[in-house]
C-alpha cells in the first residue's frame, strides 16, 4: 500500500495565496532540556541587546580594558604575590574575582531605566556618606599607605570613597535636573549641592586621601559645567580649590616632603632613597621598555624595585613590558572612551542622562590621565589607580558600575525631535546645558 506525502494546503485570500503552517512535534524527552537551554541563551542575549553603536563601542572598549588589566595585573603582581602567599597567581585571582563580580553588575545596570537611578539617587549618596563616616569615626576604618580610607568588614575590605563617586554622580545629575530652570540662581544652586558634596569630599580629606578628593572635586565640577552652570559661578569653587588643595597637601609632613622633592625634580641624591624611589624607578621602567618593550612578563622593576607595581604604577610596567607602543595603545583606548562618552552626551536628549554621563567621563578619564601624569613625573605621587587596569576590587567594581549606568542611557536610540520625552515634554534641545548664556 502506497502513501501520498502530506502537502500543506493552499489558502487563497484577497492578499494572495498563503501556505498553512504545519505543526511539528519535538522528539520525546528533549523538549524540557532544549526549552530551558534556549531560555537561558535568550536571557543572556538580552543583556547585550541595544539599538545604538555607542553602546557596543563603550561596552567593547571597557571589556577590552578589563581583560588587558587582568593580564597586566598577573604580570606585575606575580612576584609580590609569591612573596606574600607562595602563589604567583593570588593577586591575579583576587582581581579576576572582582572582574567576575563587576562585569555582571555593569550589564545589569545597563538594563535599568532612568527613573530607577533618579529614585535611588538620594539613598545612594546617603549610603556613601554613612560608610565614609564609619571609616573615619569608628574602629572599622583601616589605614593603608598613610590614608584612612578603607572599611574592614570581617575579612572584606571596601573603599567607601569609590562608592561615593558613583553616588555623587547620579545624585548631582538628579538635583541639577530638578533645578534646571533655576540653574542661574546661585543660592538655589548651592543648596543642597554645597553641603552634601562638601561633607562627602571633606570626609575623604579627613582620612588623608588627597588624590581621591581631587577626583571627587573634578567630578562635581564636570557635572556643574555640563549642566550649564554659569562660568562665573564655577570660578568660585575653582578658586577655593586652587587655594585649599595646596594647603591641604602641605598640611601632612610626608605629603609636603613628596611635593617638595617633586618640585625639585628628584635631583637630590638624598631624596632618591626615600621620597623619589617610586618615581625614579617608574621612570627607569618606562625608559627600559624602548619602542617595543622587554616582552610580557619580563619586567625587572616588578622584582621589588617599584612599589605598587600592580596598582598606582602599573602604567610603568606597561611601558616596560610593552614599550612605547603599548603605552600609546592605553592612551588611545582612554581617548576612545572619552569620544564615546561625548557621543552619548550629544545624542541623548535627557538632561539627567547627559549630566550623569559627563560626570562619569570626567571621573574616569580625569583619573586615568592623573595616574599617567604621576607615573611620568608631571604630578607628585597622589595614590590614584589607573581605571579598569590597576589592581583593586572596589575601584574596578564601582568603575564598571558607573559605566553600566552610562550604558543604560546608550542602549536605546534617542527620541526624534518632537517626540514625547521622559517627562512628557516635546523636543530634544530643552536641557540645562543649552539654556541661556554661559558667561
Amino acid at each position: 500500500m502506497t502513501t501520498t506525502p502530506h502537502r500543506p494546503t493552499r489558502r487563497t485570500t484577497t492578499d494572495g495565496p498563503q501556505v498553512a503552517p504545519t505543526s511539528t512535534v519535538a522528539p520525546s524527552g528533549t523538549g524540557s532540556g532544549s526549552g530551558s537551554g534556549s531560555a537561558a541563551i535568550i536571557a543572556v542575549k538580552k543583556l547585550f541587546v541595544a539599538e545604538t553603536g555607542n553602546f557596543y563601542l563603550l561596552l567593547g572598549t571597557t571589556l577590552f580594558l578589563v581583560v588587558f588589566g587582568l593580564v597586566m595585573v598577573l604580570s606585575s603582581s606575580s612576584v609580590t604575590s609569591y612573596m606574600e602567599s607562595d602563589d604567583f597567581f593570588s593577586g591575579f585571582a583576587r582581581q579576576g574575582l572582582f572582574a567576575l563580580l563587576g562585569v555582571p553588575i555593569m550589564l545589569i545596570a545597563s538594563r535599568m531605566p532612568t527613573r530607577f537611578w533618579r529614585r535611588w539617587a538620594g539613598t545612594a549618596v546617603g549610603i556613601g556618606v554613612t560608610l565614609q563616616l564609619l571609616v573615619v569615626f569608628t574602629g572599622l576604618g583601616v589605614s593603608r599607605g598613610g590614608n584612612r580610607n578603607w572599611l574592614d568588614l570581617g575579612g572584606l575590605s571596601v573603599q567607601p570613597s569609590e562608592i561615593t563617586k558613583v553616588a555623587l554622580t547620579i545624585w548631582l545629575a538628579h538635583i541639577l535636573t530638578l533645578k534646571a530652570d533655576r540653574i542661574n540662581d546661585l543660592r538655589q544652586l548651592a543648596m543642597p549641592i554645597v553641603p552634601v558634596a562638601g561633607v562627602a569630599i571633606g570626609l575623604v580629606l579627613y582620612g588623608g586621601d588627597l588624590g581621591t578628593a581631587i577626583i571627587l572635586l573634578m567630578l562635581v565640577g564636570g557635572a556643574l559645567f555640563f549642566a550649564g552652570v554659569r562660568l562665573r559661578f564655577l570660578l568660585i569653587p575653582v578658586v577655593l580649590a586652587a587655594v585649599s588643595v595646596p594647603l591641604l597637601a602641605l598640611s601632612s609632613n610626608s605629603r609636603g616632603d613628596r611635593i617638595d622633592v617633586w618640585l625639585d625634580g628628584c635631583s637630590s641624591a638624598s631624596d632618591y632613597a626615600q621620597f623619589c624611589w617610586q618615581t625614579v624607578h617608574g621612570w627607569w621602567a618606562l625608559a627600559s621598555g624602548g619602542l617595543f618593550g622587554a616582552g610580557l612578563g619580563n619586567s625587572k622593576a616588578k622584582w621589588s624595585w617599584l612599589p605598587e607595581a600592580d596598582n598606582d604604577f602599573i602604567f610603568a610596567i606597561i611601558g616596560e613590558e610593552l614599550g612605547l607602543l603599548g603605552a600609546i595603545t592605553v592612551l588611545v583606548l582612554f581617548i576612545v572612551l572619552a569620544v564615546t562618552f561625548s557621543r552619548i552626551i550629544r545624542s541623548n536628549p535627557d538632561p539627567f542622562a547627559r549630566i550623569t554621563t559627563s560626570a562619569v567621563m570626567v571621573w574616569i578619564i580625569g583619573q586615568a590621565f592623573i595616574n599617567i601624569a604621576v607615573v611620568l613625573g608631571v604630578l607628585p605621587v597622589l595614590g590614584v589607580p589607573l581605571p579598569l587596569i590597576s589592581s583593586g576590587g572596589s575601584a574596578l567594581v564601582t568603575t564598571l558600575f558607573g559605566i553600566g549606568i552610562v550604558l543604560s542611557f546608550a542602549r536605546e536610540r534617542p527620541a526624534v525631535a518632537g517626540a514625547p520625552g521622559i517627562d512628557g515634554s516635546r523636543g530634544t534641545a530643552n536641557w540645562a546645558g543649552t539654556r541661556g548664556s554661559r558667561a
